[in-house]
């Protein structure tokens, strides 16, 4: 339980996306950042100095502090499941970075791990809190596109040789290749978007450019119940920089796509009555963040502590983010063994 009206967070991982966090946390109403964990002494205590926090090399010291309500996990992705079963068994609420899990048997634990503590668990999917998204999926679910019959994923970034060097980018057991790491924002919001289950995956992917366990680039036609189709592509191929990230939804009454640095600006919005709105919505500005975080990881946030408060499930609750989880997952089987694969959907609602 939060300490009076204060929620006190333990941040796990001091990496790259880390200062979204903690910038996020500063700027939040009575949520601190108490302490932070890194195997990495020396990042750990610099993180912890410029944040305010104390510091540790040793993750499960956090756990055990009842001063701590809340723990952030931003460390390599086959970290997910297992820090964040720790910490739920801990009585600790739980909000991870994205992929939930690598797995979808270790998300389907963390999930019920969360339950049966009766902590509340948030999977970090913050693009679907951008403006221009939020404006696809409002317009989509008011049924302004009509019937759902295309939708496209697209990811053509750049990594160099050298990202993958680090001990875990690019490997099975932390990471996962461009669909896993990269793409999956881009998997949700396709998805999310088109509202309902996927019924068949067919996929290929390669390694084509890097020295790396993973893919580097991976293609897949999706079907939706309903019989609309779809398809995802992400690679970390596109020599010398990332050229496109989007999302598009095609309707019987209007097609909408979403792009930028981080799905953050409208590039298309051609709806039936409404065709008028495409020039305000274009040209309105709409500025890229500096990096593929964006800029929503504050609304998050913001959600996890308010579900806490209000004890009610996150936004983006464990569930939520196993759906994309599962759509790579079926990707990747059906790339290994050259058949069309039904996604592992979870239980029914």
């Amino acid at each position: 339980m939060p300490n009076g009206n204060e929620i006190r967070v333990g941040l796990v991982g001091c990496g790259r996306v880390a200062p979204r966090h903690a910038q996020s946390i500063t700027e939040l109403p009575d949520v601190r950042l108490a302490a932070v964990a890194d195997v990495i002494e020396a990042r750990a205590l610099h993180f912890a100095q410029q944040y305010g926090a104390e510091a540790t090399t040793d993750y499960r010291r956090l756990l055990d502090r009842p001063d701590i309500d809340l723990i952030h996990i931003c460390t390599p992705s086959g970290l997910h499941a297992e820090m964040g079963i720790a910490a739920a068994q801990a009585g600790k609420h739980v909000l991870v970075e994205k992929p939930i899990a690598l797995n979808v048997a270790d998300a389907d634990a963390l999930i019920a791990a969360a339950d049966e503590a009766g902590v509340k668990l948030c999977v970090v999917l913050q693009n679907r809190y951008n403006p221009p998204m939020q404006g696809a999926y409002q317009a989509i679910r008011a049924g302004k596109l009509g019937r759902l019959n295309l939708g496209s994923a697209t990811v053509r970034w750049f990594r160099p040789q050298e990202y993958y060097e680090d001990g875990w980018h690019g490997t099975w057991a932390m990471d996962g290749g461009a669909l896993m790491n990269q793409s999956i924002h881009h998997v949700d919001a396709l998805q999310w978007l088109m509202g309902a289950p996927v019924t068949d995956v067919c996929a290929y992917t390669a390694t084509l450019v890097h020295q790396m366990e993973a893919e580097d680039t991976g293609v897949a036609v999706l079907r939706f119940q309903g019989g609309a189709l779809a398809t995802i592509e992400g690679s970390t191929i596109t020599y010398p920089q990332n050229l496109e990230g989007s999302v598009a939804i095609f309707g019987e009454h209007g097609s909408i796509k979403v792009g930028g640095t981080a799905l953050n600006r409208t590039v298309l919005w051609k709806i039936k009555g409404e065709l008028e709105r495409e020039r305000e919505l274009i040209t309105r500005e709409q500025l890229d963040p500096p990096s593929v975080y964006g800029t929503s990881h504050l609304q998050v946030i913001a959600d996890m502590i308010e579900a806490i408060r209000e004890d009610r499930p996150s936004q983006t609750h464990g569930a939520e983010g196993r759906k994309s989880l599962a759509l790579v997952a079926a990707i990747y089987h059906s790339a290994r063994t050259g058949q069309p694969i039904q996604p592992d959907n979870g239980p029914v609602a």
